[in-house]
């Protein structure tokens, strides 16, 4: 059975300033692909993932995990979402 893989590609795209589009075009897929990965509808092959993360210039394990990540608020202040005041 196959486990749902969890993806930042939201949040890059946005903070980049990358259509959806533009990333299809740049990895060689169709842009509907790339929002289906996104929503966790589709689980990129191996190799759409590694394409993907080196458009990003960083390592597929940042882009794309079988956990869920934790809010990049929480990774840069190091809170639990409940310590923040």
């Amino acid at each position: 059975m196959s486990e749902q893989v969890h993806n930042r590609l939201s949040v890059l795209r946005a903070e980049r300033n990358v259509t959806r589009r533009a990333l299809a075009e740049a990895v060689g897929v169709h842009y509907q692909t790339i929002g289906h990965i996104e929503r966790g509808q589709y689980n990129p092959s191996l190799d759409l993932a590694l394409r993907i993360a080196a458009h990003f210039g960083l390592p597929v394990e940042a882009v794309f995990s079988l956990e869920p990540f934790r809010p990049l608020t929480d990774e840069v202040y190091g809170t639990t979402g409940r310590d923040r005041s």
